[in-house]
């Protein structure tokens, strides 16, 4: 993963902004499917997305049952939007190519968190993320 400053403004045309959002979601029942190559594929897809979009990844934590997504978007990319791309393609790709994962009705649940983080609590975030695999 490129590095990235987060407390770095990000000038896209006429509109400069900081916007950094931290997203959990878990899969359905919270059953904990996101280990091994599920795991790995997963990452691989939200990183796409993510490229696809210009969001940069601030963090990124998989544990088996749920996911911490730290995200700089762009001012026009809406939260829900966001998240609506990322569940959905990695939904999609992950149950056509892990058929285990067929036995979930689907692959997330429909909620999801999202908390907004301007400069001075992006530490906060980061370090909270990176202990969840302590």
């Amino acid at each position: 993963m490129p590095s990235f400053i987060p407390d770095e403004y990000r000038h896209e045309g006429n509109a400069v902004s900081l916007l950094n959002y931290h997203f959990v979601f878990i899969p359905k029942r919270r059953k904990k499917v996101l280990i091994g190559a599920i795991a790995q594929r997963l990452q691989e897809l939200i990183c796409e997305v993510c490229n696809e979009n210009r969001w940069k990844i601030i963090a990124m934590e998989i544990m088996p049952d749920h996911v911490h997504l730290f995200l700089d978007v762009r001012p026009t990319d809406d939260p829900a939007s966001v998240i609506r791309k990322i569940k959905g393609r990695a939904s999609h790709y992950l149950r056509k190519e892990f058929p285990e994962l067929l036995k979930l009705p689907t692959l997330w649940t429909p909620s999801y968190f999202v908390s907004t983080a301007g400069s001075i609590s992006t530490e906060t975030v980061k370090n909270y993320i990176a202990q969840q695999r302590s």
